[in-house]
């Protein structure tokens, strides 16, 4: 958690207050701790500032994408349908105590708005790097997506069995049909070939009943 906690005051410009930063973090840090949270975890928000760090440079200002970070689920509640816009009021409001620039505050809620859909503009370099990290873990080995699936799964163990399988089926079908799942990281690629090929094996299961990944039976 301390390490978190660092991560979260190097995102930001020297000149804030450190006091009032050090409190936000610390909230930041309990919302991605809730005990509801499977998949959309600490480790979650780890792992989508590693990659935005190791492709800072095909950006002009990682800035608002790392912060954008911070927020993307900073308000996760599996029972609601706004948890994006909710997160992005939340950026604005916090980031906004801290006195950061307007157009950052701007650029980063706007950035936390384009995860509800992974719609990503050609010409939105920003949009580009923050929407690959977030979804770089369709790209992981099997037996990784298969325990990706699982952990989803239980975020949403209030959901019966077959709407579970009606929602998560729209959910891969949107993102099957996206133009390009990965624009700007390195490893796009072959990236994308392992993405579509997860996203591929787990829609045929869902569209032939057979047990979801991590599922009794």
């Amino acid at each position: 958690m301390t390490g978190l906690a660092q991560r979260w005051l190097a995102a930001l410009p020297g000149a804030v207050d450190r006091v009032a930063a050090r409190r936000i973090g610390a909230d930041l840090i309990a919302r991605w701790s809730e005990p509801h949270r499977f998949y959309h975890t600490r480790r979650h928000l780890a792992f989508v500032l590693s990659i935005v760090d190791a492709n800072a440079t095909a950006v002009d200002d990682p800035g608002p994408v790392r912060l954008a970070d911070w927020y993307h689920d900073a308000v996760y509640d599996p029972w609601a349908a706004d948890n994006e816009e909710r997160s992005a009021l939340l950026a604005e409001q916090q980031l906004g105590t801290l006195g950061l620039p307007a157009e950052t505050v701007a650029e980063t809620a706007r950035l936390v708005r384009l995860t509800a859909t992974h719609e990503v503009a050609d010409s939105d370099r920003n949009g580009a790097l923050l929407s690959d990290a977030d979804l770089a873990i369709l790209a992981a080995t099997p037996p990784r997506y298969n325990r990706y699936c699982a952990a989803v799964r239980r975020e949403y163990a209030h959901v019966p069995e077959e709407a579970f399988r009606a929602g998560r089926t729209a959910v891969l079908r949107h993102l099957l049909a996206l133009p390009s799942l990965y624009r700007i990281v390195a490893e796009r690629v072959e990236w994308t070939a392992r993405a579509r090929a997860n996203l591929s094996r787990e829609l045929r299961r869902l569209e032939v009943g057979r047990p979801l990944f991590g599922s009794a039976g």
